[in-house]
């Protein structure tokens, strides 16, 4: 396993902040300065401000809010590549799940890929492969079988599969039925015609260094697997996988440390895996959650130190370890805890004009629409409906000219 070394000295992102907090803020996240001092709120004891960094792409200013097919018609470079425009099927999962004889809705893989096709959309991500036991094929397409089913209907509709939410074994070392259900899921992967293969949850759920150790030996191995296979292992995380590592004292009672050097949890596991065998998808979304939620830390000198986390700048600092994205939209709310409530792609306040430009690499990026809400008990044609305004506002982003 690679070592790493914690930095002992603040971070750009701290020496900017003591300088001039506010603009230094500002200019690392690539914001207007109107837009900015417009919307962000203090919070009490030092904490960050609310989480407004930008105009939704439904609102910024010079934003094409045609369909977009790739051509800018004056109105700037577009952000992401017509093959490049995708969704994980999770968000539509009640439409998967529908039973063919009980609705005029499109129901079962098959049909969803072919509204999704029909939307603009080129790529999807599974989050496993089960859909309503009526549709064609049956329930389960979890198999060799099922996998060659399913690619026969991604290709008649012109899709390509990026990814999946699916198996990462949870033994360690591995046991002999794990790494051959894992080897299963690569053979699926590779006759869907896959690049990455992953999972929904985070490496380990732990603070404390000794763990993500642990989680890194474990990743880097499945990594290896995945690798001899012509696979790229992802791991997908949410807001906690961004808060600080506890990896200094004093200890508490169990051994275990209680402060931090400023090292944040998946940075640190970015450090001590392997570039060639472990690989990330940022839901942008939690990271925007993670920026509200994690902005200080304890030091090891028992001080209160800022740190504020920007996700784009992540980005680019592991460039190419970063093929896959969540491009999940949501609208500033500091009343729930997290800062942000869901939305619809291009409906929110998270400013993905500012954030795809930063990030940039387009055609070797995947963002997948991902909206956890879009199925509604009351309404089935939600999520597709909603998965077709999320396509149209992700095709009309546009590069802001200067």
């Amino acid at each position: 396993m690679t070592s790493y070394s914690d930095p002992s000295r603040t971070t750009g992102a701290d020496a900017a902040l003591t300088d001039t907090p506010d603009e230094a803020l500002r200019r690392s996240l690539g914001v207007a300065r109107r837009r900015f001092l417009s919307t962000c709120t203090a919070v009490a004891a030092g904490a960050v401000a609310a989480p407004v960094f930008g105009a939704s792409p439904a609102l910024a200013h010079g934003i094409d809010h045609g369909h977009g097919h790739g051509h800018d018609h004056g109105r700037g470079q577009v952000l992401v590549p017509p093959h490049k425009r995708g969704i994980i099927l999770y968000t539509v999962r009640d439409a998967t799940a529908r039973d063919p004889l009980a609705s005029d809705l499109p129901s079962g893989f098959r049909e969803v890929f072919k509204q999704l096709a029909r939307h603009g959309y080129r790529q999807v991500e599974f989050a496993g492969y089960n859909q309503h036991a009526n549709a064609p094929g049956g329930a389960s397409l979890e198999s060799v079988e099922g996998a060659r089913l399913l690619r026969s209907w991604l290709d008649e509709y012109g899709l390509r599969a990026q990814g999946n939410h699916g198996f990462i074994p949870s033994s360690w070392p591995l046991t002999a039925a794990d790494k051959d259900t894992f080897k299963k899921h690569l053979e699926i992967a590779n006759i869907l015609g896959m690049d990455h293969m992953g999972t929904g949850g985070d490496p380990t759920g732990s603070s404390y260094r000794a763990d993500w150790d642990v989680a890194a030996d474990k990743w880097n191995a499945l990594g290896e697997i995945a690798r001899r296979e012509g696979i790229k292992l992802y791991t997908h995380n949410h807001d906690s996988a961004y808060g600080f590592l506890l990896d200094r004292g004093p200890l508490d009672d169990q051994g275990r440390p209680t402060r931090s050097s400023g090292i944040r949890k998946l940075e640190y596991f970015l450090k001590v895996t392997d570039p060639k065998l472990v690989w990330l998808e940022m839901d942008i979304f939690w990271a925007h959650v993670a920026q509200y939620k994690f902005h200080t830390y304890t030091a090891p000198d028992g001080s209160t130190r800022r740190n504020v986390f920007d996700p784009a700048g992540l980005v680019t600092r592991y460039n190419k370890r970063y093929p896959l994205f969540h491009a999940k939209d949501g609208v500033v709310d500091t009343t729930n805890g997290m800062g942000w409530d869901m939305v619809p792609f291009g409906t929110g306040d998270i400013d993905y004009t500012t954030f795809f430009s930063r990030v940039g690499l387009s055609n070797y990026r995947n963002p997948m629409v991902e909206d956890d809400n879009s199925p509604s008990a009351t309404d089935p044609a939600q999520s597709l409906r909603e998965a077709k305004i999320s396509y149209d506002n992700m095709a009309a982003l546009r590069r802001r000219r200067r």
